[in-house]
């Protein structure tokens, strides 16, 4: 376990609740840890009662959260006719084909979501090995591989978040940023874990949410009662 600053051990003596919370009062209290020169990102971690090891228990999607994520994400696209200028006019910051492929097959990552129309994927799948690893491979699941190019880029550019569970059977979720209004954070957080909930796999017995905490870049996690 990394050792912890002095900075973070003083926000944590001051939490005001060790239960879990509603989701509002969770919220407020990680805005009081806005003690930092950046403004920094607010994520929500749910601990699922799946087992990950098993195919039909894994979780994963996506949301438009309705205040967005308050981040440009920088959109790449895969796409060939038509599709490249409704990928342009869309405010794709890249769109190509073997070039673009060529580009991070040479270690180019530098984006935040790839999406790709489906007659793309025989070029688009041998880069599972660089774009995997990082959560970047597009994926029908995701929405991420679609005909619907232009509607696809917008809804990331409105605050889409693509999520999917790990390998101890946990999904993690950016909401936003601290400087939200404490109502808009809420409603971002609620939208995220109303969705992940109603995922539950038929497989799955006994309790889906076993635990859910939200933490800022730099500060303690507070629980959110389920």
């Amino acid at each position: 376990m990394s050792k912890q600053s002095k900075r973070f051990r003083s926000l944590a003596a001051k939490q005001s609740a060790k239960a879990p919370v509603p989701v509002v009062t969770a919220v407020e209290q990680v805005k009081q840890f806005d003690n930092t020169k950046f403004d920094q990102t607010v994520e929500v971690a749910m601990r699922l009662g799946i087992d990950p090891k098993q195919a039909d228990q894994l979780v994963r999607g996506s949301v438009v959260l309705p205040h967005g994520i308050g981040k440009k994400l920088r959109i790449i696209v895969f796409a060939k006719g038509d599709k490249v200028a409704e990928a342009t006019e869309a405010g794709a910051d890249e769109v190509g084909g073997e070039e673009l492929a060529k580009k991070i097959k040479d270690g180019w990552t530098d984006f935040d979501v790839c999406i790709a129309s489906p007659d793309m994927m025989g070029l688009v799948g041998p880069l599972g090995r660089v774009l995997g690893p990082r959560g970047l491979m597009p994926s029908p699941r995701a929405g991420t591989v679609t005909p619907d190019i232009a509607k696809t880029i917008q809804e990331y550019k409105a605050g889409k978040v693509e999520f999917r569970n790990d390998k101890d059977g946990n999904v993690h979720g950016v909401v936003g940023k601290l400087s939200f209004e404490t109502a808009k954070l809420s409603e971002n957080t609620e939208a995220f874990i109303n969705y992940v909930s109603s995922l539950k796999p038929a497989a799955v017995k006994g309790a889906f949410i076993k635990g859910i905490a939200i933490s800022a870049t730099m500060s303690p996690g507070v629980h959110i009662a389920t």
